[in-house]
């Protein structure tokens, strides 16, 4: 490794943006490869309010950028950490189940990035053939080279570190925008979504499935917005645990998912997967109101307990014997406009599983299929009129330990700069109990959120 020298400083008076702290930096490292480089840490008490937003605005001139942000949000076993990842090219990213497979298991360093939905057609024999306004691959984790890790106290830049401070400093946060989207058009009318639900409470009368989860797209043409500053209004309206910003090229993700898919801490692998939905109440006593509806919900009930069963049969497929558990089933948790039914789910790895086995066991989420899995994924390529891209897929990041967290990506909106394409996701659950008015009434208020930030509507 080659020889590092330090010296101390003030270094925010030093580049002139008029603050100052003690702080211990490296130089003379840019030699150094980025796993090798040691972090430069910044106390968060000498940075300005914005830093995020300027770190995020710096970040998001990168064509592979990925950014976390929990919201300071609490959640069982706690939510994404605070972290932005940055390259400015990705050669040697991996960009498919079979070549993460095929990759050196534990990482050199950490691995950032997403996995679309499509993923399962390497898993299983299925196909994509709806229309899609995305060109997302497969999946994509890229080693960046930079990475801002927030602490408690602090701030710590990894990687290429050489003057990434004062070019976050000098940038300019945006104001947030008067945005002009014209109303959104659904890819699947309203009538026709109708429709397909009577048609699935057929399949499940015929046993084809027992649930199954029917999602339908919103979408303008030829738009123009700015992404990091649409995102932090996203982050205002929705705050969410497991809340992500990705660019890669001109494709981005802004998402507010308040569902983590699967992590792994220490040999232990967690998924909380989300079913059950409500509106909040207006009053303290309303709220608690629909808190105890939800609760009692037969229905939603039974939703929750089915794709438990799911996820518990998929982790059964790598874990250790007799090591699945379920410690909590039908939690409820309050997010700005609704409250979530969330069960976890734990097991105990097999010593030596990849995390392509992991993935091969339980991806898609269960949440976002139905079961039994691999015909629900069937039938939803029949009844959805779009390819979901990254929707319902994951965004995450790998640590060199081998931990990991990844999400669900949902409540998200994504854009094509290069096109101007802008579109939402949004779905339900359907079991044979479902009315296909309350589910289409439940797809718009899980699009509330995502309308008021475009300040649009639906045609």
């Amino acid at each position: 490794m080659p020889r590092r020298r330090w010296r101390f400083g003030n270094f925010g008076e030093a580049i002139g943006y008029g603050f100052g702290f003690p702080l211990a930096f490296l130089i003379d490292s840019v030699t150094a490869s980025p796993a090798e480089t040691s972090p430069v840490i910044l106390p968060l008490a000498g940075l300005p309010a914005d830093f995020r937003k300027r770190a995020l605005q710096w970040g998001a001139q990168f064509e592979h950028c990925t950014y976390f942000e929990p919201n300071g949000q609490e959640y069982p076993t706690g939510p994404f950490e605070r972290l932005l990842a940055v390259a400015a090219a990705a050669p040697a990213a991996i960009d498919s189940l079979a070549a993460l497979g095929a990759a050196t298991a534990p990482f050199d360093m950490l691995r950032v990035g997403f996995i679309t939905y499509d993923t399962k057609n390497a898993i299983e024999s299925l196909s994509s053939e709806n229309f899609s306004g995305f060109g997302w691959p497969e999946l994509h984790l890229f080693a960046p080279e930079t990475w801002l890790l927030w602490r408690t106290d602090s701030v710590e830049i990894h990687g290429r570190s050489a003057d990434v401070l004062s070019h976050i400093m000098a940038q300019s946060v945006l104001e947030p925008p008067t945005l002009q989207v014209p109303r959104l058009r659904p890819r699947l009318a309203k009538a026709d979504y109708l429709r397909a639900v009577e048609a699935i409470r057929e399949d499940i009368l015929n046993g084809e499935v027992y649930e199954l989860n029917l999602c339908q797209e919103f979408y303008a043409e030829n738009v123009g917005l700015p992404p990091t500053a649409v995102f932090w209004q996203l982050m205002e309206a929705s705050p969410a645990p497991f809340a992500g910003f990705v660019r890669w090229h001109d494709h981005f993700l802004l998402c507010a998912s308040p569902e983590r898919f699967l992590s792994h801490q220490n040999g232990q692998v967690i998924s909380q997967p989300i079913k059950g939905t409500i509106r909040r109440g207006l009053t303290p006593t309303k709220d608690e109101q629909q808190r105890q509806t939800l609760l009692h919900d037969e229905k939603e009930r039974a939703e929750n307990l089915m794709i438990v069963d799911l996820v518990r049969n998929d982790l059964a497929r790598v874990a250790q014997t007799g090591t699945v558990r379920v410690p909590e089933l039908f939690g409820l948790y309050p997010f700005r406009h609704l409250w979530q039914m969330i069960s976890t789910v734990t097991a105990e790895l097999r010593p030596g599983t990849h995390l392509a086995d992991i993935l091969r066991a339980t991806f898609p989420m269960g949440s976002m299929t139905g079961a039994p899995k691999i015909r629900a994924m069937q039938l939803i390529e029949h009844y959805e009129s779009s390819r979901r891209g990254l929707y319902s897929g994951s965004i995450g990041y790998v640590r060199a330990d081998g931990n990991f967290d990844f999400n669900v990506v949902i409540r998200s909106l994504q854009y094509r700069q290069d096109t101007g394409y802008l579109s939402f996701q949004v779905g339900s659950a359907i079991t044979y109990d479902s009315d296909p008015e309350r589910e289409y009434e439940e797809c718009l208020l899980k699009a509330k959120a995502l309308l008021e930030v475009l300040g649009t509507s639906i045609k």
